[in-house]
């Protein structure tokens, strides 16, 4: 199963509206609060409705992040519409993701939560507290985190039904050359086309972009253009992708990063759904590709309702001690091991990179030398013995080379194929913009 190699900008978003401090939110919800405006409709969404009140709260929680900056966002107006946008666009993820039976758990929500916490050097009761100090509700808040992950999964479902690898593209990628090591640190804006664009509107795309770069280069902070004029989902970010393989992003990116010193940006490059201004932070070799692997051979007594753990360890026990006695390791495997592939090899499991076996074997194996044999251990299903034969450095060049053009691939079309499906899903919904100044005609009666 691929997982698309985005991380989720939600997180980061909640990351960042964390560490903005109690202060910069009080204010402006104390004067929400003594203003107490009435709550009205400000976008109808297919059966649903944003409100007035979901949208100040999205515009209190940006304005928020950048208290120290605020010359980085746009007008007010300009913001308003920005987040009413990608609430709209939320909105529609959402109801398709639970049209489609994806279903998040409460133990997933726990999880995103806990790494959260542990990001901002929390435990699970002061991220409560942290979020309720800002005069946010803890309930909006998991149900925020659980719209992400909705949206996340859904992200993936698209991407794995629609965006299929061929053995043969990888041959042709790998043999082309074009499966390379670096990795680039770049940040973008997206200047969006609408769909089905006519000549003068790619003209007048065109023609703001150029004059975001203009601006950029004239001085004007890129986070802080990305921030007032991108309509990527990672706007609010500075538009920053982080550290990304070469081979993950698209080619006529990756090519005009290559000409780019650091700290320098592209002019306009025209893509499927627009213009985008990329801008390179960074360039690194992500060096080789080298793996500790271990060949071990093991011994297994399962427990079971007929077969306490205290029994089982027994007979791991009494094995153990005719193996110290001088038996042969491979003779007691053969006879004794209830791990049936490995018995009938005398309990050989072959070469195996670390962590193969998990987190609590590794520890195990991590404290052997050469020709050793463990401790009695127990991890489910039962209870183990390891001898550690011998370890190596192995090249996974070749390999992971092979697996880098598959997810390159993968996450190139999966990205083409979940923008294809945004756009498709946004023309085909019933969206009525009511928020002043840029309100939709309601459709007329029949």
């Amino acid at each position: 199963m691929h997982r698309l190699s985005r991380i989720s900008q939600m997180k980061h978003f909640l990351l960042a509206f964390l560490a903005a401090g109690t202060a910069a939110f009080l204010a402006p919800l104390a004067h929400a609060q003594s203003v107490q405006p009435l709550d009205g409709i400000v976008a109808v969404v297919n059966d649903d409705v944003i409100l007035r009140s979901e949208l100040d709260r999205q515009l209190t929680q940006v304005q928020a992040q950048f208290a120290n900056n605020p010359g980085q966002l746009p007008p007010r107006d300009v913001l308003e519409k920005q987040m009413l946008d990608r609430l709209v666009l939320q909105k529609l993820q959402v109801a398709r993701a639970n049209d489609s039976g994806i279903k998040v758990s409460d133990a997933q929500i726990d999880h995103s939560l806990t790494q959260i916490a542990q990001q901002n050097h929390m435990d699970i009761s002061q991220l409560r507290g942290a979020v309720q100090s800002q005069g946010l509700d803890y309930g909006q808040f998991r149900n925020t985190i659980r719209d992400q992950l909705l949206v996340q999964q859904l992200r993936q479902q698209i991407g794995q039904s629609r965006a299929q690898v061929s053995d043969a593209e990888i041959d042709s990628l790998i043999k082309n050359g074009r499966v390379r090591t670096e990795q680039l640190h770049v940040a973008h804006i997206v200047i969006n086309l609408p769909e089905g664009a006519s000549p003068e509107q790619v003209d007048a795309t065109r023609a703001k972009a150029e004059n975001v770069v203009r601006e950029v280069r004239d001085g004007m902070d890129f986070a802080a253009a990305a921030i007032r004029y991108s309509n990527a989902e990672d706007a609010l970010q500075g538009g920053d992708l982080g550290w990304r393989g070469v081979n993950e992003l698209p080619p006529a990116l990756v090519e005009a990063a290559d000409k780019l010193q650091d700290g320098q940006i592209t002019d306009p490059l025209r893509g499927p759904n627009g213009f985008h201004i990329v801008k390179l932070v960074g360039k690194r070799d992500s060096g080789a590709q080298l793996v500790t692997e271990y060949h071990l051979q093991h011994i297994l007594i399962k427990t079971s309702e007929l077969v306490s753990s205290e029994q089982a360890k027994q007979q791991i026990d009494a094995i153990r001690k005719r193996i110290v006695d001088g038996e042969d390791f491979a003779k007691a495997a053969t006879e004794s091991s209830q791990e049936t592939e490995t018995a009938r090899l005398g309990g050989d499991m072959g070469w195996s990179p670390a962590n193969a076996y998990g987190p609590q074997a590794q520890a195990v194996i991590d404290k052997l030398k050469k020709g050793e044999l463990s401790e009695a251990f127990e991890v489910p299903p039962g209870w183990h013995l390891l001898k550690l034969i011998d370890t190596r450095q192995a090249d996974k060049a070749g390999e992971m080379q092979r697996n880098e053009a598959k997810n390159m691939i993968f996450q190139r079309k999966a990205e083409e194929e979940y923008m294809s499906f945004l756009r498709q899903l946004r023309s085909e919904a019933y969206v009525e913009i009511r928020l002043p100044g840029s309100e939709t005609p309601a459709p007329a009666a029949p």
